[in-house]
């Protein structure tokens, strides 16, 4: 009996050279599967399935993780405001992991011998698949032939059409690949240090005709409930509803530079109006509904929560601790935000809370007092000022 391999496929000519090169070369009974997290629609699958029937595969899936990707990474994601370097929403390597968590469950279901991905051995995402696989399934072996072979574009095309393959890979300008919680842009331009993407290599173009839309996002305990009043059960289709709302005014885009888990430097555009646009309305509420150490130990932790996730230790268990500290701290984080869209640009206008914070009987910032006295804050500044006092007073003695 042939060894059966699972295949982690998008269509794509690394994928598409996998699954020829596997089963034709190498003998395997090649399983194709593509894990959708949000970036796929049903247009985009079904030719996705074509392919791999084509290209010999004995039996493909579309694997629905959209639900999951939400319940267990996008939700902590918002409730920690993660921004990778302040600037990224860690779109595309989010997804990476529930993809590689998918396809490995598959390849377990059907008892597969081998599991197999096509990633190169330069960026990100070899170790993001592979550890995944290992730590779920380590009695699975992976194989990588783009990686372990070192090919060439070229080579895969004529190895294909060798084997009476035809298809369109001619390499696009821009390398956009899309997600629900976010799309990234590769180019010319993001291989060097002082160069940017043209408007035109963003996937979304300035399509709003009128001057500025306000709009309003409702949290519930932190998480989305309602776009412009309208409620949505399910968080993804709020998330849609969000993207739609801001990619017509060209908002969400930015470059992402960052360290990589290999040890470079890496450089991608970015385009994420949802992303930004709930990460920051969520961050603003908080302000009105957390106290300053809240906001404070949260910002650590979830700094720390985001590049766990972009590097690739989503399994670890300290993940799930951390999950638990952000889900308690979104109790009171009730509210709507209001917010004005503009051509690539939006403002934070303010926010409605039963949970607001400047909303209390001690006073009004700036204007009045009602929970203490002037005497009190005579009294309170000159304890606070003591330890600098003695400090001084020290140097001051030492002729420092």
């Amino acid at each position: 009996m042939k060894e059966k391999v699972v295949l982690a496929f998008s269509g794509g000519l690394d994928t598409s050279f996998c699954a020829k090169y596997l089963s034709e070369e190498k003998g395997y009974e090649i399983y194709t599967a593509v894990a959708n997290t949000g970036g796929f629609d049903e247009e985009e699958l079904r030719i996705i399935e074509e392919k791999a029937y084509k290209l010999g595969a004995v039996k493909h899936v579309a694997l629905n993780v959209e639900q999951e990707y939400y319940e267990k990474s996008i939700k902590y994601m918002v409730y920690g405001n993660v921004l990778r370097n302040g600037t990224y929403p860690i779109s595309v390597s989010s997804e990476r992991i529930f993809q590689a968590i998918a396809i490995i469950e598959y390849a377990k279901e059907i008892g597969a011998d081998y599991v197999a991905h096509g990633s190169t051995g330069a960026g990100n995402d070899q170790v993001r698949f592979d550890l995944t696989f290992d730590v779920l399934a380590p009695n699975i072996k992976i194989l990588t032939p783009t990686r372990d072979m070192n090919l060439s574009r070229e080579y895969e095309i004529n190895y294909l059409k060798s084997h009476g393959y035809e298809a369109d890979f001619v390499k696009m300008e821009y390398s956009i690949n899309k997600g629900l919680w976010g799309t990234s842009v590769g180019g010319k331009e993001t291989l060097h240090s002082n160069q940017t993407l043209p408007d035109t290599a963003y996937p979304s173009q300035m399509e709003a005709e009128e001057q500025e839309e306000d709009i309003t996002i409702d949290f519930v305990e932190g998480e989305i409930s309602a776009v412009n009043g309208e409620v949505y059960a399910n968080k993804v289709d709020a998330i849609r509803a969000v993207e739609e709302l801001g990619s017509r005014w060209a908002i969400g885009r930015d470059m992402h530079i960052g360290d990589t888990i290999i040890g470079i430097k890496g450089r991608v555009g970015f385009e994420a109006a949802g992303p930004l646009l709930i990460i920051n309305a969520h961050k603003m509420l908080e302000k009105h509904t957390l106290t300053k150490w809240q906001q404070y130990w949260k910002e650590q932790l979830a700094t720390w929560y985001g590049m766990f996730l972009h590097e690739a230790q989503y399994l670890e268990p300290v993940m799930r601790d951390m999950e638990v500290f952000l889900q308690s701290t979104q109790k009171n984080v009730t509210g709507r935000v209001i917010l004005t869209l503009r051509p690539y640009c939006y403002t934070l206008v303010g926010v409605e809370s039963d949970f607001d914070l400047m909303k209390s009987d001690f006073g009004v910032y700036g204007e009045e007092q009602k929970a203490w006295s002037a005497d009190d804050v005579k009294g309170f500044t000159k304890i606070l000022g003591n330890q600098m006092k003695l400090y001084y007073s020290v140097q001051k003695k030492n002729n420092k």
